[in-house]
C-alpha cells in the first residue's frame, strides 16, 4: 500500500541518497560527487522554516520524493517544489500522477491554492507536468547570470 509521509532533517540521509539514486544517472547526470555541497543542498530544500518535504513509499521504500517550500504570494499560497523525483526503476508505472495528485491533496489543508515548479522543455519531466495539468507560464522567464 502507497504511503504520503511529510519527511525532514531527520531524513536527511535518505533523502540525500534516494535523490543522488535518481539525478545522478540518464536524463540528468548530475555530477553529486561533492557530499557536502549534496548535504548543503538537500538541507537548503528541507530544513527551513518554509520546506515542505514528501516521501511516497510502499513497505517502507521510498517510491518519490518531492522537496519545495511553502510560498505565501499575492495570488494566494503556493507549494513551490523545487525537486520531484519518482525511482528510476518505477517510472511509467503511474507513480509519479498519483504521487503529484497526493500532494496535491496534502498541500490543500495547508490552505494552498496552486503547485508551482519549473523544469525544461528537453527532459521527460517536461510532458510528464503537461499530461498532468500543469500549464505553462508563456511570460514567465528565468535568468541566471555567473559571477
Amino acid at each position: 500500500m502507497k504511503e504520503l509521509k511529510e519527511l525532514g532533517m531527520p531524513n536527511l540521509n535518505e533523502v540525500k541518497t534516494f535523490f543522488k539514486s535518481v539525478f545522478t544517472i540518464e536524463p540528468w547526470n548530475d555530477d553529486w560527487s561533492d557530499e557536502n555541497q549534496l548535504t548543503e543542498y538537500i538541507t537548503d530544500l528541507i530544513g527551513n522554516k518554509t520546506s515542505l518535504t514528501f516521501g511516497l513509499f510502499e513497505d517502507d521504500k521510498m517510491l518519490g520524493l518531492a522537496m519545495g517550500r511553502i510560498k505565501h504570494w499575492y495570488s494566494g499560497t503556493e507549494y513551490n517544489i523545487d525537486e520531484f523525483c519518482i525511482s528510476t526503476a518505477k517510472q511509467g508505472e503511474g507513480l509519479g500522477t498519483y504521487f503529484i495528485n497526493a500532494i496535491g491533496e496534502a498541500v490543500k489543508s495547508k490552505g494552498v491554492k496552486s503547485l508551482f515548479l519549473q523544469t525544461e522543455r528537453s527532459v521527460p519531466a517536461y510532458k510528464f507536468y503537461k499530461k498532468n495539468n500543469f500549464f505553462e507560464l508563456v511570460d514567465h522567464v528565468s535568468f541566471v547570470k555567473d559571477v
